[in-house]
Parts: structure tokens; C-alpha cells; sequence
């Protein structure tokens, strides 16, 4: 039998859900705090993120509050100051006492389980895997949610707050002045032009997941050609040398050298809040997986996306149009031209 303890009379509950891994992770979440809210309309919901990934959730309509914190490998050389900040605000959370702790990890999270625990919640939600862990007060089994999207496989913890029916889409909301700016700042020659905007991002962290600058090139020029259409490239900034942190600038100045004579204008973004704002411009979008595809599909934006050696039926785009290629030799490089071209025109017949 379903446990449920949260009943239509209890309209005032106080829930925290915590997410505090990579951006695409967090974007997938999005449709949980939705469906919460249109469930229990009067809640109180919050969320904790860490500082990394809150942008991506700027904005959202259906929380209160975003808490967030610098983990320590962000922090830099003030790590002494990130622990500090981080006690104070678990101290801020404990006197909230929340009713409801929801984990919302793909799997058994023990860290994020510890965290939880010491804001001494009600109830802590989450999946686990053998045997239920001490201060899992609603523990959900795991098993079989692998072989679910992972939104779909997250939001199986809201069955025993009664939370049920569709699942929505993704919700991601751009900063519009900030957007503004972005788009005044677009060359004249781009502006002129009448097509539709595709955004093309080059970047991805995955060997296998990079697609070839030459195919890009190749592929806006078919597309200009077949379409009209004009470009925005984004990219992850930084020398592709730095081992901190490499970036793909040196990429970028590749492709757009290879087609400066196409309407195409880059839009360098330093910050997350910038890539959310520079996607929103943008009317199609072609890309590999990963958490810039995430944005892209919590936008609203139709896709074409390579996949490498990540499950397909694990992280597709959620609940917008799309085309996903994928290998059987699981490497992005082995996608031609051809067929981004070809599926680009299935997806703008669809979008259209």
C-alpha cells in the first residue's frame, strides 16, 4: 500500500528540497517544485542549491526561497569563510523546522542525507538501495528508477506527499534586462538578418561529447543556406590549456573565423545568468548533453542534440521538441553533417 502522511487538509507544510549537484541536475528538478506547488498551493517551498548551480533557478515562480552555499572547492582561498557561511545557514535552516526534507538525487545520497539530518525536519524523503538508512524517516526503494528519465525517477518521491499525475516540463527563467543587453549588443549585420536564431554551443565536458568545429561550420553553412538561418555561439570561456579550468575560446575563434561571412554573433558567457539569457534569444538550438541542453530545454527551445557515452534514456531532453542523435559506438565525432542537417529539418517542421 502507498504510505501517504500529507492529506488534502494539510494545506500549511513547509518543504525543503535539496539539490546541490551539476546544473542539468538541478534544471531536471524544476518540474518537481511545479508539481508541489500545484498541488499544495498555500506551501511554503524552498530550496537549497549550492552557489555553482543556483542561477539556473533564479526566477522560478514556484518557490519561496533558494538558500545556497559555496562548496569548499569553489571557495578559493576564503575556505575558513565558505565552512563558517555554510554553519550559519544549516543553523538558519534547523530553526525553520521544516516539515518535509526531500532528496532528490538519483539514487541513495548519503551526504546529502547527513546534511539533511542535521536540519532536524519533520520527515527526510529520499531513495535508498538494501537496507532503509537510520534517519531516512520516508525511505522510497530505489530499484527500478534507473531505467527511468531522471526526472521521471526523482519525482516518484512525491508519492507520499500525494503529489500525483503528469509530470510538467522544465522551468528555467532568463534575466530579461540582462537579456537586452545580450541582444543590443548583437552586430548590426546579425540584426538585419530575418531567419530564425540558432543557438550553437560547442562546448562539453565529455571527450566524447564534443562534436568537431569543422562540422559546426559546415553544418551553419547548410543551414543559412536551407533555412536563412543565423547564429548565436556560446561556449564554455577559458584557455583550452588552463588545467584548473579549460575553456573552449580557441574553439570559438576557430568556428567563427570559419564563418564570419554568415550572420552569426558570439555571446561569451562568463556567468551562468548570461547563458540563460543569451539561450532565451534563440529560436532552435544544437548541442551536445549537458547542462547548457538542460537550460536550452527548460526554455522552451526546440533541440538538436549529440549524445556520446551517456544513456540516452536517462538525460533527453524533457518535454520539448528534439532530435537526439547517438552513435552505437557512443562518440559524438561519429555524427556527419548530413544527419544534424537532416535532423534539423525534421525539427523545424515540427516546431513550425
Amino acid at each position: 500500500m502507498r504510505q501517504v502522511w500529507v492529506t488534502m487538509a494539510e494545506k500549511k507544510q513547509s518543504i525543503l528540497i535539496v539539490r546541490r549537484d551539476n546544473i542539468g541536475d538541478l534544471v531536471l528538478t524544476t518540474p518537481m517544485f511545479e508539481a508541489i506547488r500545484r498541488r499544495y498551493p498555500d506551501a511554503y517551498i524552498g530550496v537549497l542549491v549550492n552557489s555553482y548551480n543556483a542561477p539556473a533557478i533564479d526566477g522560478n515562480m514556484f518557490v519561496d526561497d533558494i538558500f545556497a552555499y559555496t562548496k569548499g572547492k569553489h571557495a578559493g582561498s576564503s575556505v575558513l569563510g565558505a565552512h563558517w557561511r555554510r554553519l550559519q545557514l544549516i543553523w538558519r535552516l534547523r530553526r525553520q523546522r521544516f516539515d518535509v526534507v526531500i532528496l532528490p538525487n538519483g539514487g541513495f545520497a548519503a551526504r546529502a542525507l547527513r546534511f539533511a539530518r542535521l536540519l532536524k525536519p519533520r520527515r527526510i524523503v529520499g531513495f535508498f538501495s538494501g537496507t532503509p538508512p537510520a534517519g531516512l524517516t520516508v525511505p522510497i526503494a530505489h530499484a527500478g528508477g534507473e531505467h527511468l528519465h531522471e526526472t521521471e525517477d526523482i519525482c516518484r518521491l512525491l508519492a507520499p506527499l500525494d503529489v500525483l499525475g503528469p509530470i510538467p516540463g522544465l522551468t528555467v527563467v532568463p534575466d530579461q534586462a540582462l537579456a537586452d543587453k545580450i541582444s543590443a549588443a548583437l552586430p548590426a549585420a546579425f540584426a538585419r538578418a530575418a531567419g530564425p536564431v540558432v543557438a550553437l554551443h560547442l562546448s562539453a565536458r565529455k571527450e566524447k561529447q564534443r562534436w568537431p568545429v569543422d562540422r559546426f561550420a559546415e553544418l551553419a553553412r547548410q543551414l543559412h543556406a536551407t533555412h536563412g538561418a543565423r547564429f548565436l555561439v556560446f561556449w564554455s570561456p577559458g584557455d583550452e590549456n588552463n588545467p584548473f579550468h579549460p575553456g573552449d575560446d580557441g574553439k570559438a575563434a576557430r568556428l567563427l573565423s570559419k564563418i564570419a561571412d554568415l550572420p552569426v554573433a558570439p555571446v561569451r558567457t562568463g556567468a551562468l545568468a548570461e547563458l540563460i539569457a543569451g539561450l532565451s534569444l534563440a529560436d532552435f538550438a544544437v548541442l551536445s548533453d549537458g547542462g547548457a541542453m538542460h537550460l536550452a530545454a527548460g526554455l522552451g527551445k526546440p533541440l538538436v542534440c549529440f549524445f556520446g557515452n551517456s544513456p540516452a534514456r536517462r538525460w533527453h531532453p524533457w518535454r520539448v521538441p528534439y532530435e537526439l542523435l547517438q552513435k552505437p559506438s557512443e562518440d559524438v565525432g561519429d555524427i556527419s553533417v548530413e544527419e544534424a542537417v537532416l535532423a534539423f529539418g525534421r525539427l523545424a517542421l515540427v516546431a513550425a
